[in-house]
């Protein structure tokens, strides 16, 4: 089973590839966000509706993402499961 989620690029949390390529461009490109939805979709090549309609609410769900009124943030889960190391605590992480 899992040789075929590997060849559908999906892990262990079910996280598809434009899941991640999102909380990489969250982390990477906008030092962990907040970064708005339009500019995110941008980002990564999606549609606006398609980011907020299917992608985040399961990387919210997860745990990997917030939304704040400034917009989206990567959370602390986000960088462990990238294996990055997330900034100094500054208190940004709620979770």
């Amino acid at each position: 089973m899992r040789g075929g989620l590997d060849r559908l690029e999906i892990d262990a949390l079910g996280l598809e590839r434009l899941d991640r390529e999102i909380l990489r461009a969250i982390i990477q490109k906008y030092a962990g966000g907040p970064v708005g939805a339009e500019t995110l979709a941008i980002t990564v090549g999606e549609g606006v509706d398609s980011l907020e309609d299917f992608y985040e609410p399961y990387l919210i769900q997860a745990g990997l993402v917030a939304r704040t009124s400034r917009g989206r943030i990567a959370t602390a889960a986000a960088y462990r499961h990238l294996d990055m190391e997330p900034p100094s605590e500054d208190g940004r992480f709620l979770f």
